[in-house]
């Protein structure tokens, strides 16, 4: 009895625990969002506008300029943002990941603060804002006529995909750009090739039938391909069973790079922030 009374306080304490974890997660990542606009009139909102101008921008100069015809058979402008909205989540999130422990180091030099959650903070912050604009896309698919599915549901999957490969991403480079602050200036270059390379405003059928299997290599035409098939191929994500093993193969592999490099470089981080 006392066996099992003991093993139940121990299941209690450990859930009582990760509940804490949770939100103390999820407070910080609240402040993280908030403090980008502090001081800024229109606050919050400056969040919005640059991804949005983006997209108008993008939209006339393809659409109005070079009159791009409807891409599988759906007005250019959704199958544009269906590319955009997870790419500007994943570009926050990575940029921002990767600069959380050097921007956090005042919570570094405190013994209690386990600033290995600093990179999921940015994820969770780059979130909010990648949450409202799907539901904007998912709006703007219905005012086209274009009312989604069941496939839709599909976007959880895919978000949570992605997030699983930034975090691995960004504990590798957040705790590497304490040491070599270049890493940050290296990410942001390697983020603009990494737009280029992936097929957001552009369709892969465009490249010749040789070159396509490298470009579907790229973690993010997985998930760009993903959020297209999900609003409008209506087709599920096994659908594509060896895309799918060979995005988490990689994933896992650079989780567990991420992981393990945090790890050892974690003790020398106090000493050097």
């Amino acid at each position: 009895m006392n066996m099992d009374s003991t093993g139940s306080m121990s299941e209690q304490s450990r859930f009582e625990h990760y509940l804490h974890t949770g939100k103390v997660l999820v407070q910080l990542a609240k402040r993280d969002f908030l403090s980008k606009y502090v001081g800024s009139y229109l606050g919050i909102i400056w969040g919005f506008i640059q991804p949005a101008m983006t997209i108008l921008i993008l939209w006339f100069v393809f659409q109005v300029g070079f009159k791009q015809m409807p891409v599988q058979d759906v007005p250019f402008i959704l199958w544009l943002m269906c590319g955009m909205v997870p790419w500007f989540f994943f570009q926050e999130a990575v940029s921002g990941g990767t600069t959380a422990i050097v921007d956090h180091g005042y919570l570094v030099k405190q013994v209690v603060f386990r600033f290995g959650f600093l990179p999921i903070v940015r994820i969770m912050s780059a979130a909010m804002v990648h949450a409202v604009f799907v539901v904007v896309l998912l709006l703007l698919f219905v005012a086209y006529g274009y009312n989604p599915t069941l496939h839709a549901l599909q976007l959880l999957y895919y978000f949570g995909a992605m997030s699983l490969f930034i975090l691995g991403l960004t504990l590798f480079t957040s705790a590497l750009v304490v040491f070599a602050r270049d890493v940050g200036q290296l990410i942001a270059t390697l983020l603009q090739i990494w737009f280029w390379i992936t097929p957001i405003f552009w369709p892969l059928a465009i490249i010749p039938d040789r070159y396509q299997l490298y470009l579907k290599a790229n973690p993010l035409y997985y998930i760009v391909n993903g959020y297209r098939e999900a609003l409008i191929d209506k087709t599920w994500f096994w659908s594509h069973p060896r895309l799918g093993v060979g995005y988490w193969c990689v994933t896992f592999a650079l989780l567990g790079l991420g992981i393990f490099m945090f790890k050892r470089l974690r003790p020398h981080i106090p000493d050097v922030i």
